[in-house]
């Protein structure tokens, strides 16, 4: 009977391993400064937008708390002020998990032009993978914003367990931050990996299954670059090194750097059972 022992330590070497693909993005820097900042313009261009949804979320936290909590009106002032404050960082954590994944989805299509460069650049470093035929702009157009949709709206009923674990007593902000970074970045990780995969011919029911297949590495990835995206500006600077992250993640999960022999493809793919 085989032993369990190695597991944990083994789910925790790939989540670290999974972090690593973020720091390896940023080093595609020195090897393609131009072409990793020009993804920084649409970054930035979609996160001004975003920081200005977070600003005014702010100013606005302290009337949407009490519209949330009209139970909490005939309270004393002390447990009045605590519920209340709770449901503002809840409602704050729930909605920053919805605005960096609406975010990433939108400036990976407004930058889709650039961010597709910056893939085959770490392709082209690595060996690159042979290209599936293009199957027309327009249906390309049409797939890609139907998966958009298809990630997006997870987004909102992840981002209402995260606002009701707020209100869990003592230890509702912890869960509610833990539980914001996790959820966030798989769905994160999911979106980044969009392109490298589209580029493969593997869309998004393959693409969850191979990320479900090392989940520890791809929650890795998606966790700090969720992590670094609440960073003031830091989304900015991340998003070209995330995305190429999150091409050396697809290397990795579809055995790119191994022999041809041993490589995934997406026949592979779609005969194996969904990972549990």
């Amino acid at each position: 009977m085989a032993s369990t022992q190695p597991t944990k330590p083994r789910a925790l070497g790939d989540f670290f391993r999974g972090v690593g693909f973020l720091f390896r993005g940023f080093r595609i820097w020195i090897t393609a400064p131009r072409l990793m900042f020009l993804g920084m313009i649409p970054a930035a261009i979609v996160g001004a937008i975003a920081i200005a949804l977070v600003i005014t979320l702010a100013v606005a936290i302290e009337p949407i708390a009490s519209f949330l909590t009209p139970f909490a009106d005939d309270w004393d002032e002390l447990p009045r002020g605590a519920i209340r404050f709770a449901a503002g960082l809840a409602l704050l954590l729930a909605s920053i998990l919805v605005i960096v994944n609406t975010y990433t989805t939108v400036t990976l299509m407004v930058g889709d032009a650039f961010y597709r460069k910056i893939a085959n650049h770490v392709d082209s470093l690595h060996g690159s993978p042979p290209s599936p035929p293009s199957q027309g702009f327009w249906r390309d157009t049409r797939r890609g914003l139907g998966e958009g949709v298809r990630v997006l709206i997870p987004t909102v009923g992840l981002a209402l367990l995260v606002f009701a674990l707020g209100f869990v007593p003592v230890i509702g902000t912890i869960l509610a931050a833990t539980s914001g970074a996790i959820l966030g970045g798989w769905l994160l990780v999911v979106e980044l990996a969009n392109i490298p995969f589209e580029s493969r011919g593997m869309h998004l029911t393959a693409r969850r299954r191979a990320l479900r297949g090392s989940r520890a590495q791809s929650l890795g990835l998606g966790a700090a670059t969720y992590l670094v995206f609440l960073i003031p500006f830091g989304a900015v600077i991340a998003m070209p090194a995330a995305l190429a992250g999150a091409t050396l993640l697809t290397r990795s999960l579809l055995g790119e750097n191994r022999s041809a022999d041993n490589q995934l493809t997406p026949a592979d793919l779609a005969q194996q059972p969904p990972a549990s």
